[in-house]
């Protein structure tokens, strides 16, 4: 069966119209069919609509997404109250241990990425993946640090991010790979991003569904809780008539 790639995290200053339509029909080009704009949460109506322009000049659908670095826990609570049933992906950006512990286990945070190099504030450890686990929370890795760093600072963050996934296989935690990048020349192909998978240890399929089915889920189930007819997991309301699946 044929994959739909998604690139769920695309980093872009929405003022720079020309960027956003270079970085755009690069991606489409290069065969994703929907592609994550980070910091959705606070872009303006007129800054949105001109990254769906964007997107639909390329024949790309977008996803609203937003990246958040709380302060605290209470922060995080009042971001998640306040956008969760505005945006249809939510990433808690990690460098704390409390929020990290916190993000994990909340079912309306949808990715937790460690983006820092140093290994002590990078938190997920079997505490973290068993959290993340219960609660359909996916752990994102962004490879443009793979792309840009050298020497042993990237030998350290590949042992990190082996460590990690590996982790997240144990207790089944979804892994999402996702570019990270704000220059449309650091883009690469899906099969490009799935290969560096491979260097921490994701298989042939396991790095694939990581670009493809893994962030595709997340987006899907997300659109369906945003509808008019969800209620709670579980509860849906049907039209007269309309049976359920």
């Amino acid at each position: 069966m044929k994959r739909t790639y998604t690139d769920l995290h695309l980093k872009i200053n929405p003022k720079d119209q020309k960027a956003t339509q270079q970085i755009s029909k690069r991606a489409a080009r290069f065969g994703y069919k929907s592609v994550g704009f980070a910091h959705s949460f606070g872009l303006q109506d007129h800054e949105l609509a001109t990254l769906q322009t964007s997107c639909d000049e390329a024949g790309l659908e977008m996803v609203l997404r937003a990246d958040f670095k709380p302060r605290n826990q209470e922060d995080l609570m009042r971001f998640l109250r306040k956008y969760r049933r505005k945006l249809e992906v939510i990433c808690i950006l990690c460098d704390d241990k409390e929020i990290s512990r916190q993000a994990a286990k909340d079912r309306r945070v949808d990715l937790i990425n460690f983006p820092v190099l140093d290994y002590h504030k990078r938190f997920f450890d079997r505490a973290e993946a068993e959290l993340a686990c219960s609660n359909q929370t996916a752990l994102e890795v962004d490879i443009k640090p793979l792309l840009v760093l050298e020497g042993p600072t990237r030998v350290r963050l590949l042992s990190n991010l082996r460590r990690e996934v590996g982790l997240a296989m144990e207790f089944q935690v979804p892994i999402v790979l996702s570019s990270g990048i704000a220059e449309d020349h650091l883009m690469r192909m899906p099969q490009g991003i799935a290969s560096l998978g491979y260097l921490f240890g994701l298989s042939e399929k396991e790095a694939l569904d990581a670009i493809s089915t893994n962030p595709l889920a997340i987006v899907t189930r997300n659109r369906k809780k945003l509808g008019d007819t969800f209620v709670a997991p579980g509860i849906t309301i049907l039209k007269e008539g309309e049976k359920t699946v």
